[in-house]
């Protein structure tokens, strides 16, 4: 069987001019590469100041407690949306790939049912709150204060779910047409009320958990309200309405390949968020002083994933396009080019923060033990961006190109490894923790690489077997 991506997901009966950026051949794939990567570094920025700021503003209380369960109710929340992030990356591939056969009414029924089932999810959400969040954290083995905050911080965030979950269609579907300055700017927006609010609520109102967690709540609603808008104002959302009421839409054949390609992104996703919790779960095990210094380290790490994330988002539109438009040599040098340039700054942001990240890390938190504790396993922050970049920029090329069956395999496999080396390596205590977590991500680029130019040859050949 061809993989999905190979087939043209979801593809429409109905063609017409493509409102997005056409491709221009005359283009170097590098600057396209950069046009995209760029934005999306900066975007990405924008996201990562949610959890440092938060991290912040609640480490100014010098309450390490508090700080834990800010930690802890974001890893929670984290971990029950981001599963749900096929949202985004199925819309991605979905767009981009429309995009490459200049498609714009497959564009809109894109925009229609990824919508749709986003609207779905955030009402299951709403329904199973009361077992969900007792659960989680039961399974995080949150305890004391640390799981008193923790509660009182999910209890107003997890309202923000449905919200978030349309936001992943929203950002996704304009990823997908190369929209990504105009992502950036509702971030920055977004995130300086965020950081207003937080300064507000938690250093001046005194809330603390709870401010956390309303200001998180606030930003996220504003940013629907400016998706939205910008959504609005392209022409393929215009043909959006007529999409939703055409029965082509609805077809059997476009909403199995729509389920089959979200079906994967979602295990793959699930097994990535059980790996972040079990760490998570891993630190909480070794006290609060460890898990508030994993937390910092760990919003470190995230902020390097992000920067790096810019090239797998550029990866996911271009490999898309390429592969819409059947062109095998920009698939190509798309790959290699994201893979070099993700290696340099991979590289650049590990000396960064083995520079600085001890400093950078310090200035999170008042609480002298907390601090000791990040400055001895900073090294692994730096380590990661190095060795996990690979993985980034390949999940992009397997997602634009609709190769998630084979991304889920090579999930599952690193995942296999990743658990027994969190019980072999044990006895190093938090070091091994770290370590663990570290190979998961070599192992991941292991893999992908070597199925590879399997895929790439059969997604390219005539027959597409």
């Amino acid at each position: 069987m061809a993989p999905a991506g190979a087939e043209g997901l979801g593809g429409s009966s109905v063609t017409t001019k493509n409102s997005s950026p056409s491709v221009a051949p005359e283009a170097s794939t590098t600057r396209l590469l950069w046009t995209i990567a760029l934005p999306a570094m900066l975007t990405n920025i924008a996201t990562a100041l949610f959890g440092l700021a938060d991290m912040w503003a609640i480490g100014r209380l010098g309450d390490a407690p508090a700080q834990g369960a800010v930690e802890l109710g974001a890893k929670y929340m984290m971990a029950l949306l981001n599963i749900f992030n096929f949202l985004r990356t199925s819309t991605v591939a979905l767009t981009a790939q429309s995009a490459g056969r200049r498609d714009s009414g497959e564009q809109a029924e894109t925009l229609v049912r990824a919508l749709t089932v986003s609207l779905g999810i955030g009402a299951l959400l709403l329904a199973t709150m009361h077992v969900t969040v007792p659960l989680g954290l039961d399974l995080l083995q949150a305890s004391g204060q640390v799981r008193e905050g923790a509660r009182d911080y999910i209890a107003i965030r997890y309202w923000a779910g449905p919200i978030w979950l349309a936001n992943c269609v929203l950002v996704g579907w304009l990823i997908g047409q190369r929209l990504v300055r105009q992502i950036l700017v509702v971030e920055i927006i977004a995130n300086a009320v965020h950081i207003a609010l937080d300064l507000l609520l938690v250093l001046v109102a005194k809330w603390g958990v709870a401010g956390v967690a309303t200001a998180t709540l606030s930003s996220e609603a504003l940013k629907f309200a400016l998706l939205a808008a910008i959504v609005l104002r392209q022409p393929a959302s215009r043909e959006a309405w007529a999409a939703f009421a055409r029965r082509m839409t609805w077809r059997r054949h476009a909403l199995v390949r729509l389920f089959a390609l979200n079906r994967d992104l979602f295990a793959r996703t699930l097994l990535l968020n059980a790996a972040i919790l079990i760490f998570a779960r891993s630190g909480a095990q070794q006290g609060a002083v460890t898990l508030a210094g994993n937390g910092i380290l760990f919003q470190l790490f995230m902020l390097s994933t992000l920067l790096l994330d810019g090239f797998e988002n550029a990866s996911q539109v271009l490999c898309g396009e390429a592969l819409g438009a059947r062109d095998r040599n920009r698939f190509t040098a798309t790959v290699r080019n994201a893979l070099i340039w993700g290696g340099v700054t991979g590289i650049v942001l590990s000396l960064a923060y083995l520079l600085g990240g001890a400093w950078l890390a310090a200035r999170f938190s008042t609480d002298s033990a907390v601090i000791a504790e990040t400055g001895t396993y900073v090294f692994w922050v730096a380590l990661l961006p190095l060795l996990g970049v690979a993985s980034f920029v390949l999940d992009g090329v397997f997602v634009g190109a609709g190769w998630t069956r084979a991304m889920l395999g090579t999930m599952a496999v690193a995942m296999a490894v990743y658990g027994i080396l969190i019980w072999l390596l044990h006895p190093l205590g938090n070091h091994g923790l770290w370590l663990a977590f570290t190979l998961f991500f070599v192992v991941r680029a292991i893999g992908q690489f070597i199925v590879l130019p399997r895929l790439t040859r059969r997604s390219f050949s005539a027959d597409g077997k």
